[in-house]
């Protein structure tokens, strides 16, 4: 069944939809996507079979690739949130999970890149939580 998703940035100036279905959901730990992120790890969907459709702001959204390597990154030029592109000549969409507006349906299939994992990443569920910022 072919489902819609739909997206943004932080700013609202890019807005996007999808229709298509994910096949899966990496959680990703090379150093690329910590540093891409600014964070442990990129969390990204893909799709072979979605249809990518900029909405509003395309003239917005820069796509950089790392020189001799596979990693592509697309991102909102004025809030620099991570916005989903279209990789291997068009064969797969990557879409950065937290870019979605709909709900994410689908559970992360496995963590990858695990050997590069920032040391400070480890027994995370030991720390406290919070529900809003501490006081």
């Amino acid at each position: 069944m072919q489902k819609k998703n739909s997206g943004s940035c932080l700013c609202g100036q890019v807005k996007f939809e999808l229709e298509g279905t994910f096949e899966s959901f990496f959680l990703c730990h090379c150093k690329f996507c910590q540093k891409d992120t600014g964070s442990a790890h990129g969390a990204n969907l893909f799709s072979s079979n979605a249809q990518l459709n900029w909405i509003a702001g395309a003239d917005k959204v820069k796509t950089y690739t790392l020189p001799l390597t596979r990693h592509t990154k697309s991102f909102c030029l004025d809030c620099g949130s991570a916005l989903p592109n279209s990789q291997m000549d068009g064969k797969l969409i990557v879409v950065p999970a937290g870019s979605l507006d709909t709900e994410v349906t689908i559970k992360p299939n496995a963590h990858i890149f695990c050997s590069s994992s920032a040391s400070w990443e480890h027994e995370l569920d030991k720390i406290k939580k919070f529900d809003l910022f501490p006081s």
